[in-house]
């Protein structure tokens, strides 16, 4: 099980410091979720952790070794990378695109093997996927599309795999399908799985840690009951909310403050809208 972390850590576009002095470690084998407001370096400090970006200053560790001096395919065959918003080449099938995540596993004295098409059957019976191995990922909705990326990391067959963003642009029911995968990639193979997202409800629910970024480095981290709380809040995305428990998962539940029309809570006569419904 791979170890992950880094140590006082900077990044920067050019001049501009987007990550500075920042040191965590990645409990393996868990669900670690990256959050914070738009523009704080969750997509580059994800960046950085997979080797996709040079940071400035500070180091991150694959198992104790700089990740910066290990050699590609070395790193691509202990850590699979879904970047924001993939693209595949037009008419590329499922199972060609599934197929590509085994590149690293290649070389020119060791090709296509038995090995090789057990990882891919397996990423696509994980994702649900096999009856669709022939269509073209351009062809697939939104979700089915995601989860074709997901099995492409999937058969790249490491410990960890690291996602930026993987429900965006997918619908509330997509969304709970993709998360719903990943939970049972982590809680079957002890998959460790690092990943940024946007719905605060929905990373406390998933994640077994969470990393609060702001200021150019860590506000918080932690279990989610722990460290997320109004304050927190407040402080990483300057907006003040209500913290309640979820009642189906007892995970925090944020209902942020605003305007919006409100509903008179009382009963009204003939009014079934505020009735409670049990299931």
């Amino acid at each position: 099980m791979q170890v992950l972390k880094t140590e006082a850590l900077a990044l920067s576009y050019g001049e501009e410091m987007i990550i500075d002095e920042l040191s965590l470690n990645i409990p393996p084998g868990k669900i670690t979720v990256f959050v914070g407001s738009n523009g704080c370096g969750k997509s580059t400090l994800l960046r950085a952790v997979s080797r996709l970006l040079k940071p400035k200053a500070g180091a991150v560790l694959l198992d104790g070794k700089n990740i910066a001096k290990l050699a590609t395919k070395e790193v691509a065959k202990k850590l699979a990378i879904l970047p924001q918003g993939p693209a595949a080449p037009e008419g590329l099938t499922v199972l060609q695109l599934v197929k590509q995540g085994r590149y690293p596993h290649q070389s020119w004295l060791s090709q296509w093997s038995p090995e090789d098409e057990r990882m891919v059957k397996r990423a696509l019976e994980d994702t649900g996927l096999s009856a669709l191995a022939d269509r073209t990922v351009d062809s697939l909705s939104g979700g089915q599309r995601q989860r074709a990326w997901i099995a492409m990391t999937l058969a790249q067959g490491t410990d960890a795999l690291l996602l930026d963003e993987p429900t965006t642009y997918l619908d509330m029911a997509h969304q709970v399908e993709i998360l719903d995968l990943l939970f049972e990639l982590n809680e079957k193979e002890r998959r460790t799985i690092v990943m940024v997202l946007h719905d605060l409800n929905l990373a406390c629910r998933y994640a077994h840690h969470i990393v609060a970024l702001h200021g150019k480095t860590v506000y918080a981290q932690g279990k989610p009951e722990d460290v997320m709380t109004a304050e927190t809040v407040e402080a990483v995305f300057g907006m003040r909310c209500t913290v309640s428990r979820d009642p189906v998962f007892g995970t925090p539940q944020f209902i942020p403050h605003g305007k919006g029309r409100r509903i008179d809570p009382r009963p009204q006569p003939n009014d079934n809208r505020l009735r409670p419904v049990y299931v």
